[in-house]
């Protein structure tokens, strides 16, 4: 994980829509960037249905949400329109972002150690700094956690 305190390590990448994103876009702007390890899974599909939820009161605060994983454009688009997300999805296939972020790691499932994302969610202020960082989040909770994070 990466350490409160530095800089955000800048990125470009498509949305659901296919539009090039980049960090910079959102200067002046808090940042929830949060990494998941699938679109459709159970426990994705509730944290972004709840930061759905919540994203009314994540831009009353003067804060965007942004989430990444390492699925498809066309695949984000098709999580998008099935839960109706008001927010921007963004396609890291070749994992320089997730990397960048240090969320790319092995994981242990049942036993069985493979590589993945690990859900993590940072919270960079409007100058590009990172001044939260949680590793290894509920993924039911961590929206309403990262609400009550902004001031």
């Amino acid at each position: 994980m990466l350490e409160i305190g530095t800089k955000a390590p800048a990125f470009t990448l498509p949305d659901q829509n296919g539009e090039m994103r980049s960090l910079a876009d959102y200067l002046g702007q808090k940042v929830v960037l949060y990494f998941y390890p699938k679109d459709m899974t159970a426990g994705c599909t509730k944290q972004a249905c709840a930061f759905g939820e919540l994203y009314p009161q994540f831009r009353e605060k003067g804060a965007v949400v942004l989430g990444v994983s390492k699925d498809s454009v066309a695949s984000h688009k098709k999580f998008e329109e099935k839960y109706g997300l008001p927010f921007i999805l963004l396609s890291d296939p070749e994992k320089e972002v997730i990397q960048a972020y240090d969320v790319w790691k092995e994981k242990k499932n049942y036993g069985k150690v493979t590589m993945g994302v690990v859900r993590t969610t940072y919270l960079i202020d409007e100058s590009g700094i990172i001044v939260k960082a949680f590793g290894k989040v509920k993924a039911a909770e961590n929206p309403a956690q990262m609400l009550g994070e902004l001031s």
